[in-house]
């Protein structure tokens, strides 16, 4: 079993709805989240403050689910951003499930 971790804006929670559609997931878990940028301008006379902190309305949803399932999301992760091209890639992890209380 895995726990695969993914985030991205909110306003792209419907797409990364479809790709853990497409990857054989359809059972997961969502949450609103706000993301925080901190960004540093090195040129002072670009950025009127020394540094800024944006804020952003994000998702972060999360599935246990097989290897294979997993696997396939993060593909499908990797094919969407690659098409998208935006400053805001959507973000995926899977990690190992070592025990779980469902265990038979």
């Amino acid at each position: 079993m895995k726990l695969l971790f993914v985030t991205s804006l909110k306003e792209h929670q419907a797409d990364v709805a479809r790709i853990l559609e497409q990857a054989g997931i359809t059972v997961f878990s969502a949450t609103e989240t706000t993301g925080f940028k901190n960004t540093r301008d090195e040129n002072l006379l670009t950025s009127w403050f020394a540094h800024s902190r944006d804020e952003y309305n994000s998702v972060f949803l999360f599935s246990f689910t097989t290897e294979l399932n997993a696997t396939r999301a993060l593909q499908l992760i990797r094919d969407y951003n690659d098409a998208q091209a935006t400053g805001f890639p959507i973000r995926a992890f899977m990690l190992p499930v070592e025990k779980s209380s469902n265990e038979v």
